[in-house]
């Protein structure tokens, strides 16, 4: 029989790891293993660190399991930034981020790129919410608070969506909402990053061409090889920064699905003209009660598509980091031409290189022939044979013949060159 407190033990360790307590070993490595440390920024400015499972990150922000994939620091995603009801997911570079109207979960916190950015983030939700002035605050509270204060009767809920959204629109020009402030540190942190690390490939490629072209060697050309695909690297990493950018000022919807502090806001001016509407159904008639329903919801519905399709103020701050990253690009673009016309250069001297070579051969292989005409008629010459130069000669008719053998191959070589060079074969 067991004790009382060891059933009490497998009873809190079923709970905790959710298996029984036989396979509590591998059902606590299991859980272990699911489980992962998120640094969470408030809109507050106020910074903790979370333990959390993947089930409870998705009912949290609403993403599916395919979302949250995204952000594996294990598997290798392209940048992307995806819109969804609840959240926005960033993949950029180093920041990988879930985004909701009220917070940003960061799951690779310990990586020291993202130090800087969480820093970054941290002090400018601080400073958009974070006014010493109390006109300030109440400003700032006003505008981050998802729940409508103007809801207090059935009066002034006549027409709410839109006096919610007005509201919204007139006190939100001055402050962004927290997701594309978090968005736009976002963006801004993946910019600096690619510009630096293109600042630094052209402060390294300049002179390394510059010195290939005045100097073609082994390790000049091995050097310059890396910068290649140091090039190639970044750029295809800006250029997909760049098309995720575009896609999403082309498609409207997208960018309408990134304002979670709209969406949320509607949603809770609905719920609550809902709730006022049950509280008078028994003071309508049905027939006026369905009528009215309906009304509300077509009214909802067209404030809902309203401020859909007004995304001006998200576009013009895509637009900003469009700009920087298409220059960015634009630089990339520059430096690899430059790369290209160091490798023509190149090319062209190699070529005329080979071409010397070539003229060389062909001056080698002329002589090497006439040498050979010379070779044969001393060859000739050493024949046993008897002729009266052998029985008679002196050594005067011997160097003359000699000298007439070299003399005749040095005047073949002269013509066969003089003749290449009229012909167009030797330069």
């Amino acid at each position: 029989m067991k004790s009382s407190n060891a059933v009490a033990a497998e009873d809190a360790l079923q709970r905790t790891t959710g298996v029984p307590p036989h396979q509590a070993g591998g059902g606590r490595r299991k859980a272990t293993t699911a489980i992962r440390s998120w640094l969470v920024i408030s809109d507050s400015g106020h910074l903790r660190v979370e333990e959390a499972g993947k089930h409870l990150i998705m009912r949290r922000t609403g993403l599916p399991a395919r979302d949250l994939r995204v952000l594996d620091p294990q598997l290798s995603y392209p940048s992307t930034i995806l819109g969804r009801e609840r959240a926005i997911v960033i993949n950029l570079e180093h920041i990988k981020a879930v985004i909701t109207a009220t917070e940003v979960l960061i799951p690779n916190s310990i990586d020291p790129l993202v130090s800087p950015f969480t820093q970054d983030l941290q002090t400018r939700v601080s400073r958009s919410c974070g006014s010493p002035q109390p006109e300030d605050r109440e400003s700032c509270d006003r505008d981050s608070d998802t729940t409508p204060r103007a809801v207090s009767n059935g009066q002034a809920l006549a027409g709410s969506p839109m006096a919610a959204l007005d509201a919204y629109k007139n006190g939100g020009t001055k402050v962004l909402p927290f997701e594309f402030i978090a968005l736009e540190v976002c963006l801004e942190s993946a910019c600096r990053l690619l510009e630096a690390e293109t600042s630094t490939l052209e402060q390294e490629a300049y002179p390394a061409l510059d010195e290939l072209t005045s100097k073609i060697s082994t390790l000049n050309l091995e050097h310059v090889r890396q910068i290649k695909s140091r090039l190639v690297t970044i750029s295809g990493r800006v250029q997909k920064v760049r098309d995720e950018l575009e896609h999403l000022l082309d498609d409207d919807m997208d960018m309408a699905e990134m304002y979670l502090t709209k969406k949320l806001s509607h949603q809770r001016v609905g719920e609550t003209s809902f709730r006022i509407n049950v509280r008078n159904v028994g003071l309508e008639p049905d027939e006026d009660r369905d009528e009215g329903d309906k009304t509300e919801i077509e009214s909802r519905n067209e404030s809902f598509s309203v401020f859909k399709l007004n995304t001006e103020e998200l576009e013009m701050l895509l637009e900003v980091y469009f700009v920087q990253i298409d220059g960015t690009q634009n630089k990339l673009s520059t430096l690899r031409d430059y790369v290209d016309d160091t490798e023509d250069y190149i090319n062209i001297i190699l070529d005329e290189k080979q071409n010397q070579l070539l003229q060389m051969g062909v001056m080698m292989s002329t002589a090497t022939l006439v040498m050979m005409l010379g070779v044969v008629v001393v060859g000739i010459l050493g024949m046993n044979i008897r002729i009266d130069l052998f029985n008679y000669g002196t050594y005067q008719q011997f160097w003359e013949t000699a000298f007439g053998v070299f003399g005749g191959c040095f005047a073949l070589y002269i013509l066969a060159i003089v003749w290449g060079k009229t012909s167009g074969l030797l330069h």
